[in-house]
């Protein structure tokens, strides 16, 4: 780029930047607002800012309502949860009782077939004797 282009340019800039500022300075100040027409928009915006409180309470009153109603319905899971861990566990225990009992019962009745079986034996063995004795 030539020095004398960029001289060209270089004022070209100043003058737009100039020109700008002069628009700037004539500018027509802003209108004069009327008094009463700044206090109805004053009151407008008080009235606007009150009605934003209260959503903004009614909302927070909301969300903690919710979070409220989540705690409860997670504690009343984790109840039913307990109650039913609790249950299967009586279940189990009253099964493995039950199952005891049953072993106990077919055991006892295994001792008792046994002892029958030994004094059966026994009493045979002694008829066997006693007819052996009495032949002789």
């Amino acid at each position: 780029m030539s020095f004398q282009n960029h001289n060209d340019r270089r004022e070209a800039a100043d003058a737009a930047k100039k020109a700008m500022l002069e628009k700037f300075k004539t500018k027509a100040a802003p209108a004069q607002i009327d008094p009463a027409e700044a206090a109805a928009r004053v009151k407008a915006a008080e009235e606007k800012e009150a009605k934003r409180v209260e959503a903004e309470k009614a909302r927070r009153e909301r969300v903690e309502l919710e979070r409220m109603e989540r705690k409860i319905a997670a504690e009343t899971a984790a109840k039913a949860e307990r109650e039913r861990v609790m249950r299967e566990a009586k279940a189990e225990r009253e099964r493995v009782a039950r199952e005891l009992a049953a072993e106990t019962k077919r055991k006892r009745k295994e001792a008792e077939a046994a002892e029958m079986k030994r004094y059966e034996d026994e009493a045979r063995r002694d008829l066997a004797a006693a007819a052996m004795r009495k032949r002789r």
